[in-house]
């Protein structure tokens, strides 16, 4: 019985620890918001939030004041575009679809000072 149980209980757990891993947030990520928290708080307080764009996980980072870009990244940190902010609101116009196409995931971090 014992074994039994341990059986049909191994592939619940590793599908637990795969999910686990799914949810981390990638190194570089965390890099750009440790080296936010190094600066003064920004106002509006600075944020990330996950979607997913084009198939892909992505990270919108909120710009530190008024009429700056929000920098979208891949998860390896790679600029995409300014899907808002700027003089417009509008971004750099590189990816005007975003706010249509992206699927919001989570908050991943705001900056709590």
């Amino acid at each position: 019985m014992k074994y039994f149980v341990i059986t049909l209980s191994l592939p619940l757990l590793l599908s637990l620890e795969c999910s686990k891993q799914k949810s981390e947030t990638p190194s570089c990520i965390q890099q750009k918001i440790d080296a936010i928290k190094t600066k003064p708080k920004w106002n509006p307080p600075a944020e990330v939030n996950e979607y997913t764009y084009q198939g892909k996980h992505v990270y919108l980072f909120s710009a530190d004041c008024c009429d700056q870009y929000n920098e979208l990244v891949d998860e390896n940190c790679k600029y995409i575009c300014a899907p808002s902010g700027g003089l417009t609101g509008k971004g750099d116009g590189q990816c005007p679809e975003f706010s249509t196409n992206a699927q919001f995931v989570k908050l991943v971090w705001k900056d709590p000072r």
